[in-house]
């Protein structure tokens, strides 16, 4: 197997490059078996995915864990509280396992079923072709500028919020607020209301809001959300839930989105530049994703890329979150800084948080020290191979990448690797999408703005 080379990561074993040398192993083998997997979600709505797996007994072990890795991306790029697959008992005695309680991916079963307030399912189907199609969200989410809106865009540090008329302007403010390390949710709904009054008082009325924030929201409701951690639990389901639907009541009946601020930040960016099938990838705390649709609308997945698995190598570095290995977070946040940085020869062990860790590593990127480029460029090889992987369940036109990571050279070093790996091994790939920093024209949609332009006004 060829690859391009990770200076700092030998043994980094690319998930794109097993799944196409495994669909090779499969035509060659003159014995496909036909096998589709399906996630199903709220709302009536499922993802289903469906490929050619090696007749039983040729290579079992490698047939169950590239699967298992796929089942997993499927799950976290979707959501959904049900696995149902058809074509191989085999594969499905494996998930069943692996996803009951005890099992290796009870977390992710615990985390859906938190999610979407269900016990998490896996079961078997016999029919491979029905189980093969798709039904995903149809609503129109994004882009509406018309009439007057107030959007909202709750970040960790501060909130900002834009009263927006046909499309314009015509008030903009942040606020700093600090709903991280506040345990009393009045405060967090105190400052939405706040927020949305200031707003409304620079138009002559009211006909949607729309809000961007952290976390996974399921019918506007607040299911995991890093920005109310400190709430405690009891008070979390009975404040913090329907806490942005109680705050728009304050202002009237009027039509209300909330959507992940990953999401609303690849929608400004598709605003910004007028593409669509735009995903947009933050490498800050953690690996955040958002993705728009060639229409620029929000499709309601959850995007929660740093549990999507990008490498299979048996040595991949453990997230110690979800106990799991070869995860996005540890290769594209500032985990995968700190991670190379001994491999560079490069001391972070006298910063004390990993942002002063980060810190510490991109000084030495100013100064041109080679080892710390060559940090950079690894993770640009990493991201090459991850953007294949993602292009397995997104159809991608525009890639954004942001966050801090990324500021300086650390960001157009990244890009330039990634570009280099796909033209390398996925040329087709690297012809049919761009991969970019935002410049001025992708972000001159604010985030508070494409927030407002979420919901759609029924006349």
């Amino acid at each position: 197997m060829k690859k391009m080379q990770t200076p700092l990561d030998p043994k980094f074993f690319p998930l794109s490059l097993e799944y196409r040398d495994y669909e090779k192993a499969v035509k060659e083998s003159g014995n496909p078996v036909p096998f589709a997997v399906r996630i199903v979600r709220s709302g009536g709505l499922y993802s289903s995915y469906r490929m050619d797996l090696l007749p039983q007994g040729a290579d079992d072990t490698r047939t169950i864990k590239l699967v298992d890795r796929l089942v997993k991306s499927l799950l976290w790029v979707r959501g959904g509280y049900k696995i149902i697959t058809a074509g191989s008992p085999m594969v499905h005695q494996h998930l069943e396992a692996a996803y009951r309680e005890g099992g290796s991916r009870f977390f992710d079963a615990d985390f859906m079923a938190t999610v979407y307030e269900r016990p998490f399912e896996v079961e078997e189907a016999f029919d491979v072709e029905e189980l093969s199609h798709s039904k995903e969200n149809a609503s129109s989410i994004g882009k509406h500028l018309d009439g007057c809106r107030i959007g909202f865009d709750a970040g960790g540090s501060d909130r900002k919020v834009s009263a927006v008329m046909d499309g314009e302007t015509l008030y903009s403010e942040e606020v700093v607020w600090h709903p991280k390390v506040t345990s009393d949710p009045q405060y967090h709904y105190d400052g939405i209301v706040e927020a949305f009054k200031t707003a409304a008082s620079h138009l002559p009325r009211v006909d949607a809001i729309g809000v961007s924030s952290a976390g996974v929201y399921i019918d506007n409701k607040a299911m995991v959300a890093s920005l109310f951690i400190a709430v405690p639990r009891d008070q979390f389901d009975s404040k913090v839930k329907n806490i942005y639907i109680n705050a728009a009541k304050e202002i009237g009946d009027v039509p209300l989105v909330v959507a992940n601020d990953g999401d609303v930040t690849a929608l400004a960016g598709a605003m910004g530049l007028n593409v669509g099938q735009v995903l947009g990838i933050a490498m800050g705390t953690s690996e955040a994703g958002g993705y728009v649709d060639d229409q620029m609308r929000i499709m309601g997945w959850l995007n929660e890329l740093a549990f999507v698995p990008v490498d299979l190598s048996d040595e991949a570095m453990e997230d110690e979150w979800s106990g799991d290995i070869g995860c996005g977070v540890k290769y594209f946040s500032q985990d995968a800084v700190i991670k190379l940085a001994p491999a560079a020869g490069i001391d972070v062990s006298h910063a004390n948080t990993p942002a002063e860790k980060l810190k510490v590593v991109q000084k030495e990127l100013e100064n041109k020290n080679p080892e710390a480029i060559k940090i950079f460029e690894t993770i640009g090889v990493y991201f090459g191979y991850a953007i294949a992987w993602y292009s397995l369940f997104y159809k991608i036109s525009q890639v954004l990448i942001m966050g801090r990571v990324t500021s300086g050279l650390g960001g157009d070093l990244i890009i330039k690797k990634a570009k280099e790996t796909l033209a390398l091994e996925f040329p087709e790939l690297a012809s049919q999408m761009k991969l970019d920093l935002p410049d001025e024209k992708a972000r001159r949609v604010g985030q508070s703005v494409a927030a407002a332009s979420l919901p759609e006004i029924v006349k």
